[in-house]
Order: structure tokens, then sequence, then C-alpha cells
């Protein structure tokens, strides 16, 4: 017959309780810090994003100056959401499939940008470029620097504790910071172009209202995922030159 004794186990001491609680708030403490620390960001933008810009998610933009450019398909104008099935959005061809970009072959094909009040300093910008990692990219068929149009420059965001304006995979984490009348340069074939922030708003990332061309004067839209570190909406900044 087998017998089992029961030892009753030595009662924890009070100080080992004391340091035991104390690890465990501190392990929660930290981990609360760091779960705030990544997701404050995207609070603060989802909400005060509607105070920011006032004139936030429009399907179809009612400017009487935009006319549909002949250089893109007749879809890229279209309100209607259309999904990517894909979620890699460092290439560029992914972005609006409904409306490829043009790859045009030209004797220019890249430039500079620089945003001083961010501190971005000559990022390269490939006309009708791939990859988002490599650099900015503005969407071919879209009105090139100093001409009429509008050009559409693409670039990537992420938290903002990572943004680094020489990172390409986070150069764009502080745009929604700028404000009406900051400047944006820039440097196409020789010539430097000031642009000067008129709007601000915030789309769907379906909505392709931000491929239309305006003919009155020379525009570009800098276009990235927001709120930061999500891709869930498109911020559209866009600017106007200065003089043409």
């Amino acid at each position: 017959m087998t017998l089992y004794r029961y030892v009753k186990a030595s009662p924890i001491r009070t100080s080992s309780k004391k340091h035991m609680k104390g690890l465990s708030f501190m392990f929660m403490t930290i981990g609360g810090g760091l779960l705030l620390w990544a997701i404050w960001p995207i609070l603060s933008f989802t909400t005060f994003s509607d105070t920011l810009f006032p004139h936030t998610v429009s399907p179809v933009s009612d400017k009487k100056t935009i006319v549909k450019s002949s250089t893109l398909s007749p879809v890229a104008f279209a309100a209607v959401p259309q999904l990517t099935g894909s979620n890699d959005l460092t290439n560029a061809n992914l972005w609006y499939p409904t409306a490829p970009q043009k790859h045009i072959v030209s004797r220019v094909n890249t430039y500079a940008l620089s945003i001083p009040k961010l501190k971005i300093s000559n990022a390269l910008v490939t006309i009708s470029g791939d990859d988002l990692e490599d650099s900015l990219v503005h969407y071919g068929g879209t009105g090139l620097p100093g001409q009429y149009g509008t050009g559409v420059i693409f670039g990537h965001s992420s938290l903002p504790q990572f943004y680094s304006p020489k990172n390409y995979e986070s150069i764009f984490s502080l745009l929604p910071t700028l404000k009406v009348g900051d400047e944006i340069f820039l440097t196409y074939d020789g010539m430097e172009y000031v642009y000067a922030v008129y709007d601000m708003e915030v789309l769907d990332p379906t909505d392709l209202s931000v491929l239309e061309q305006q003919f009155d004067g020379s525009y570009i839209t800098l276009v990235t995922c927001v709120p930061p570190g999500t891709t869930w909406k498109r911020l559209d900044v866009k600017a106007k030159l200065r003089s043409l």
C-alpha cells in the first residue's frame, strides 16, 4: 500500500513578495510605456486629423480648374474604390493598378527634392520609378516640375520615432507637420523650382482623384500613408509653383 505524505511549503518571505511585486510592476510599466510610445502617433493623428485637415475625404474634387490629362488612363479619374490585391507598397506600380503609371524614357529621369522644414535635402526622385525603398517616385504620366500640370510624388512613412530624412523607408513620416506656406524645392534638369504648400487632405487609399491634372499652373502633390506607421489612409500635400 502506497503511503503519501504532504509537506507544507515554507511561506514566502514578505520581502520576497514585495520584490516580486516590484518587478512585476516595473515590467508592466515598461510594457505600457512602449505600447503608448508606439500607438500615440496613430491615436493623436486620428484624433486631430479633422481639425488639421478640414478638407478631409472628398471622393471627387470640385475644383473647376481641373482637366483630365490625355496622358493618363481615363480610369485614373474614377472615384470608384479599387482594391490593390497586394500589400507590397514598396512597389509604386501596385499603388494604383487600375491606373498604371507611364514608363517614360527621357534624357532626364531623376531629380532632387528638398523640404527644409523636415530637413530633407536633395532626396532622389525617380520618374516612373518602381522601388520606394531606393528613392521617392514621381508617378509616370503626371506633370513634370516647372511644367503645367500636377506632378504626383510618392514616399514611404513610418512611426515618427524612426524618422530619418535620408532613409527612403521613413522619409515622408513628418509630412503631416507641414503647414500652408511651407516651401518645397525641386531641382530638375539644372533648374530649381520653389513650390509652396496650399492645401492638405486625407483620402482613402483607393481614391484615384490624386492623379487628376490641373493645367492652370504647375502643381505637385506629395503622397504618403497615414496615420503614421499604418496604410489606412493617404495624406496628400498639395503645393503650387510660386511663379511659372
